[in-house]
């Protein structure tokens, strides 16, 4: 007998979990077990849609990442039962924990969605009740006797992307995250068209979950008139192990000598430094100019197409799951594609 096929939805918070409470005037986390009073065409689908909440929902601001573990573990203890994900998140940190799930979900082979809304799912105009239902008929897609995508992606708004290659573009749009150096690996109109060429294959083997994160990490964004106190309060933050340079363009800083010392100074005593385009799109080839050479001379690693999102969370799972590892190592790691993220 052909099992049903199953599909778990993870509530972690974010607004779509969001309904109107006409006794205090205000919107209140529902209870998502009852998912399909607000949503009843889960009815209509012919397999099986479990939830689960977590026990306080967190607002995406506050995502950590002992949030990651917990979706991670989420999906380790529910794995063999369902046959695809759902993680509802809230939107503005949902590009790091899509990429870091990336990360930490070795040998993936099945669906792991998030998707999400920017209207509550209780308020009429709402975008989460088409997001969820999409995202529930991809995560439960078989082509050729395979799941159609098994790899984390996000689904917003018609777009199913790459979770590490996604970012968000629009604090107001329906249309609000864009994978401005990948393809789509699906596009949901009248039908549902999987990019199939774009989609990693399921890996075959057994999940392995790696929650080991490290967050002696800074972002340091470059800007015209940037001080040497300002880079020197990052380089020098106790503990700190990499940093994630945004530049300009193809990936360009400041030639002053203090700026070159810093970064001179953190690289040898160990510290790790990758360089990331703070365009919306592009990659950083520090060949092409003088002022991009010199971070290359320097031993800063390129992060080529990678987004900010997935350059932090990628540098926070090599330090965190690899125990006392070497910059070197880390570097090799860091030019290496171990999930999609980078081209």
């Amino acid at each position: 007998m052909k099992r049903e096929r199953s599909v778990l939805i993870i509530y972690t918070g974010g607004t779509i979990g969001m309904v109107h409470d006409e006794s205090r005037d205000t919107l209140v986390p529902f209870d998502f077990s009852h998912i399909s009073d607000q949503v009843p065409e889960l009815h209509r689908f012919g397999y099986s849609v479990n939830s689960i909440s977590f026990n306080k929902p967190i607002d995406s601001s506050d995502v950590d990442p002992a949030l990651w573990a917990k979706m991670a573990s989420a999906i380790e203890e529910n794995y063999d039962e369902h046959d695809g994900f759902i993680i509802l998140h809230g939107t503005d940190t949902m590009a790091y924990s899509a990429s870091a799930l990336s990360f930490m979900l070795g040998n993936l082979g099945k669906p792991v969605i998030f998707t999400g809304s920017q209207l509550p799912i209780g308020l009429l105009r709402t975008d989460g009740r088409e997001n969820l239902i999409t995202s529930i008929e991809i995560a439960a897609t078989m082509i050729d006797g395979e799941p159609a995508v098994p790899e984390v992606s996000i689904y917003f708004e018609n777009k199913l992307m790459r979770g590490n290659r996604a970012t968000k573009m629009s604090t107001e749009q329906f249309n609000a995250f864009d994978s401005p150096n990948y393809p789509l690996l699906a596009e949901a109109g009248t039908e549902i068209r999987f990019n199939r060429q774009h989609i990693n294959r399921g890996a075959g083997r057994k999940l392995k979950v790696s929650e080991g994160i490290c967050s002696d990490v800074a972002l340091l964004k470059i800007f015209p008139g940037i001080s040497p106190a300002a880079v020197r309060a990052v380089l020098s933050m106790p503990g700190l192990r990499a940093v994630v340079l945004e530049t300009y363009g193809s990936g360009n800083a400041p030639t002053a000598e203090w700026f070159i010392a810093e970064l001179r100074k953190f690289i040898r005593m160990g510290g790790i430094a990758i360089n990331v385009t703070q365009c919306h799109g592009g990659r950083v080839e520090m060949n092409l100019y003088e002022t991009g050479k010199r971070l290359l001379d320097l031993g800063v690693v390129s992060g080529r197409d990678i987004t900010t999102e997935a350059a932090l969370t990628k540098i926070m799972h090599i330090l965190g799951s690899n125990g006392d590892i070497s910059s070197e190592r880390a570097n090799m790691l860091l030019n290496r594609s171990l999930a999609g993220e980078i081209s």
